[in-house]
């Protein structure tokens, strides 16, 4: 005879893997769907503020309003730092063939002081012997990175497909949250689900403006100290440094690296105070900026975002990398809500 309550785990262990099955194969519509979320948080406080005022019900003339500034914007910074990042990006790439056989010619200099090199030439020998030991590799990569890029290009539907999905995630959002809870058994199952939306709700609004406000602050450090310090291409090198933030843990140090490789490629005669300043504005941001940002729903322990960033590297990818961090901070709101609504609620004296 079957025992009904082993057939219940079983069908319930088959039920869940044949969901995580389900959501494996659409990954790539999620993916789609939880960056039209993000982008929909992101603007939300204007959305919601310009609401307040306006006389109209709807909160379609405020998504208006909204979409128009962020054209404008789009348009503004596309024009001014946009047109001067793409003209050193193309300078930059005429003149990397002749920077690289440069390198590869030029004598090794700080070795007539008996060995005792100071710190500038010692950082500054090692990354030209990186470049010089692998910039066949790096010219072997570029053909690749080429075809990624056309690649990417049949996907830039996208950019037309996610502000849509946003704009229906902002105007109609609230009351798709309503009718997902009353689909939902009356009593403590529908308070739950309402709780827990609307921490999920608080945690994704602050996330994304502390993350908006750490990129902002990265551009805008970026392009003045680099230019301060006249390193070549510094609104190019500032434009790198600012998609990358949006990535925890890898895009700064993807960003680091790529810095002090066009530092060393164009000969740059200050590498050190680059040095300093990366490493010094990466102290600040971690230490200070951030957790002034970052509310005390969102910040993790270190060792949890390291484990969590290469986990979601190695299932998705970039994808994964740039969405572990919400997702553990998301866990935790779960974990939480759930541990709260087991505990007995103490009536007052």
């Amino acid at each position: 005879m079957i025992d009904s309550r082993a057939a219940k785990c079983t069908f319930t262990a088959a039920l869940v893997l044949c969901l995580l099955y389900g959501v494996f194969l659409v990954r790539g519509v999620l993916f789609v769907l939880t960056v039209s979320l993000m982008l929909a948080y992101l603007l939300y406080p204007l959305v919601d503020l310009l609401n307040r005022y306006l006389p109209s019900r709807s909160r379609t003339p405020a998504l208006a309003i909204v979409y128009l500034l962020l054209i404008g914007a789009l348009a503004t910074l596309g024009a001014t730092i946009g047109s001067r990042a793409a003209g050193e990006a193309k300078s930059l790439s005429e003149q990397a063939p002749a920077l690289i056989e440069r390198l590869k010619t030029a004598p090794t200099e700080g070795a007539t002081d008996g060995g005792l090199h100071s710190l500038k030439d010692t950082v500054l020998n090692a990354a030209q012997s990186y470049l010089l030991e692998h910039y066949k590799d790096v010219v072997s990569f570029l053909p690749t990175i080429t075809l990624q890029i056309l690649r990417a290009s049949s996907n830039l539907l996208y950019v037309i497909i996610i502000p849509i999905m946003s704009f229906f995630i902002l105007k109609d959002g609230h009351e798709l949250r309503e009718e997902f809870v009353e689909l939902l058994n009356p009593g403590h199952s529908r308070e739950f689900a309402r709780e827990l939306l609307s921490d999920i709700h608080s945690l994704l609004l602050q996330y994304m403006r502390a993350l908006f406000w750490l990129c902002l602050v990265t551009l805008v450090t970026f392009a003045l100290v680099l230019s301060i310090l006249r390193v070549p291409d510094a609104m190019l090198l500032a434009s790198v440094a600012f998609p990358l933030e949006f990535i925890p843990l890898v895009g700064p140090l993807v960003a680091a690296v790529t810095i002090l490789s066009v530092t060393v490629l164009t000969g740059y005669p200050h590498l050190l105070w680059v040095v300093l300043f990366l490493a010094l504005y990466r102290l600040v941001q971690d230490y200070v900026i951030s957790p002034r940002l970052m509310s005390a729903g969102i910040e993790l322990h270190p060792l949890l975002v390291i484990l969590g960033v290469f986990a979601g590297g190695e299932i998705g990818g970039i994808a994964g990398t740039f969405l572990s961090v919400p997702a553990l901070a998301l866990l935790r709101v779960v974990y939480r809500r759930i541990r709260l609504s087991g505990r007995p609620a103490v009536s007052e004296a």
